[in-house]
């Protein structure tokens, strides 16, 4: 028992130790998993931020902004622009923040344009535009004979595009009729007859996703406004440099204090948290960066604020052990009775941060999002590591040995 004991802490041990080396250093040329694949937001890597507005078009519908936010997210990824992040602000603004752009008029020019959807013959003509399209949905038709509904995508035309549509299809049966965005090919279905009633379904092998991203795209192209800029924001590389330093230092500050705080307060304890600290650490890391989470300043402080709580529901669960050891009973039995008390009291905690960071992530925007999304997944994490990972290194102490409590918890004498 002892042995089996002895060997988990060590397997534990030099866990945590892999764990922060990959973070630390990565994997290949890529730095996979590690700090140096952490995507930067552009406070610390400067960049452009722009806001686009709507142009000449009064009240648009959150489905319009929505879709004009995937156009744009579609350009940016065409341009390489995967560090970019784009948020609706208000009702009729878009921004966008896209780091280490040097040149921001390219990048407007390439972003501000409304999407070009067209429908073309075989040999390339243009016979219908994204302006003849209303609208566009995923449906579901019901299979024949019993067998499982299909996914389909149903267009609407306008007026005008029913006459085009119409035509279009009555000079094209038994042809295909190619679905083009921004000069890029999403569809190619073929005609089957001419169809003159302002509506149009076109069938493929689609699954739920698929059928909803083709109808998303044809909506895009469809867009019934222009988008203007509004405003150009350049922000310096050489600030967000150096505050990123400034907030590494004051994170591997932060987390030195703690570790020492632990030790000294809670010995045996304590040492246990400060492995499960290092591991969380490790862990927080690596998910940013395998995950491809941005991160900017106000997240690094959501990082910070994150290792706190961690140790936070150590102190909550070690101040129960030692209450149950005072009380008389054993070490094996005050571990169990501590966890089993101080757990309800962690997560109620813990779910109310996480829902105040949902809510911040939902309405804010830029680098309150960025806050919101390392402090919830902080959270996460820190959960795991304080209620299993500190829980599991405890217990394998106790087998390997260690039993008595005064080794494990100081206990405060009654006057």
């Amino acid at each position: 028992m002892k042995g089996r004991s002895r060997l988990f802490l060590v397997l534990v041990i030099i866990l945590a130790a892999g764990l922060s080396v990959l973070a630390f250093f990565g994997v290949g040329e890529g730095l996979i998993a590690g700090v140096g694949n952490i995507r930067q937001g552009l406070d610390l890597v400067g960049g452009v931020a722009i806001v686009y507005g709507v142009k000449d078009f009064d009240n648009p519908t959150t489905a319009d902004m929505n879709a004009a936010i995937s156009l744009i997210r579609r350009r940016l990824v065409r341009y390489n622009h995967l560090e970019a992040e784009v948020a609706l602000q208000g009702t009729d603004q878009i921004r966008v923040d896209i780091p280490g752009v040097d040149n921001p008029e390219e990048a407007i020019s390439a972003l501000g344009a409304t999407a070009l959807l067209s429908f073309r013959d075989e040999e390339g003509n243009i016979l219908i535009t994204g302006e003849d399209v209303r609208d566009a949905n995923r449906r579901t038709v019901p299979g024949q004979h019993g067998t499982a509904g299909q996914f389909v995508v149903e267009l609407e035309f306008t007026s005008e595009g029913t006459e085009r549509f119409a035509a279009a299809t009555t000079e094209n049966l038994g042809r295909t009729l190619a679905i083009f965005l921004d000069e890029e090919p999403i569809s190619a279905p073929r005609v089957e007859s001419a169809i003159t009633d302002g509506t149009a379904v076109i069938t493929g092998d689609f699954d739920a996703e698929g059928a909803a991203a083709l109808a998303r795209s044809i909506r895009e192209g469809s867009l019934p406004f222009a988008l203007e800029v509004l405003s150009v924001n350049n922000v310096g590389a050489r600030l967000g440099a150096g505050a990123l330093n400034q907030g590494v230092m004051a994170g591997l500050i932060g987390t030195s204090l703690v570790l020492l705080f632990m030790l000294f307060v809670y010995r045996i304890c304590g040492l246990a948290a400060d492995i499960a600290l290092i591991m969380y650490v490790g862990l927080l890391l690596i998910f940013l960066s395998l995950f491809g989470v941005t991160l900017t300043l106000p997240g690094i402080a959501g990082i910070i604020l994150s290792i706190g709580m961690a140790v936070d529901a150590n102190v909550v669960i070690f101040e129960r052990i030692r209450e149950e050891i005072s009380a008389g009973r054993s070490l094996k039995a005050a571990i169990d009775a501590g966890f089993r008390r101080a757990f309800p009291a962690i997560v109620d905690s813990n779910i109310t941060t996480i829902i105040a960071a949902v809510v911040l992530f939902w309405l804010g925007t830029g680098p309150v999002r960025g806050f919101a999304q390392t402090l919830s997944i902080g959270i996460i994490i820190s959960m795991f590591t304080a209620l299993v990972v500190t829980r599991f290194i405890i217990k394998n102490m106790v087998g390997a040995g260690i039993s008595t409590p005064a080794m494990f918890i100081p206990v405060k004498k009654e006057a």
